[in-house]
């Protein structure tokens, strides 16, 4: 598929079928309803400021005039994965990438790849949350200076268990708040319920140290106290962090460490 410099394309919005469209259903469907007890309430107060309904897969169009004025955040369609260093950049100016496909009916229950459910669903509400929106940015940006550094991999880990598979501790009790969970059934109840996975405090060195699973539900996870505490100590010369982490030994995603504080599900 044909892209621009940036690796931008047209949604085309218009082109989208009804089977596409009732995949989106299904799906936003089942999630919201998985989800009520389980998701932070900011993304769920997310969902419904967006509008992001289950009438069918949202026009990125609409959104942005939603998310410019709430955070100064837009979505801008890809083909697809991108290089690293132009996804930072997008992202260090309120740029998020989002594919446009959809899952086909037979892949439900599990994709490797993102598709549109999971990037708008899973990344999109919370980038109306102000905090999480500012470190969203402060991620692009340290992750273009990661990238120079020869760092990618710390900075990826860094995204994969708060972004992508990150969980918060609230008044009501552990809840969801990375993408990757938020938009799978499975790891959606796994995540809080399952007495497997190991659910650590939140410890930035920790997690730059920590492997992880790309191809079935994590037996790591990370919890915050709060987007405070996230944006606080992530929002700080990371390259003087990796000096300090280099001489620690790489963690697998299965490594429980006696200095690790577990939080109860």
């Amino acid at each position: 598929m044909e892209h621009r410099a940036d690796w931008t394309i047209e949604q085309n919005w218009e082109n989208y079928t009804p089977q596409e469209h009732q995949t989106w259903k299904f799906l936003f469907s089942r999630q919201s309803e998985i989800l009520k007890n389980r998701a932070v309430p900011e993304f769920l107060q997310g969902i419904k400021s967006l509008g992001v309904a289950e009438d069918g897969i949202p026009d990125f169009r609409r959104l942005n005039d939603v998310l410019m004025k709430a955070t100064g955040w837009q979505i801008v369609a890809v083909p697809s994965l991108i290089p690293d260093d132009v996804f930072f950049e997008h992202m260090a100016n309120r740029r998020f990438v989002a594919t446009c496909f959809i899952r086909r009916p037979d892949q439900l229950d599990y994709l490797q790849e993102p598709d549109v459910f999971h990037d708008v669903f899973g990344h999109v509400p919370l980038l109306v949350n102000p905090i999480f929106a500012n470190y969203m940015e402060a991620y692009g940006k340290a992750g273009i200076k990661a990238l120079k550094a020869g760092h990618l991999k710390k900075i990826s880990r860094l995204y994969w268990y708060t972004v992508e598979f990150g969980l918060i501790q609230t008044k009501e009790g552990l809840r969801i708040y990375g993408s990757g969970i938020v938009s799978s059934k499975g790891e959606s109840i796994y995540c809080l319920e399952d007495p497997m996975p190991r659910r650590i405090e939140f410890d930035l060195k920790r997690i730059l140290c920590t492997d992880y699973f790309i191809d079935k539900y994590q037996e790591t996870y990370f919890v915050i106290k709060s987007f405070d505490q996230l944006f606080h100590e992530t929002n700080q010369d990371l390259l003087s962090v990796y000096d300090e982490v280099s001489h620690l030994p790489e963690l697998s995603a299965t490594t429980l460490l006696p200095s690790d504080h577990l939080i109860a599900a």
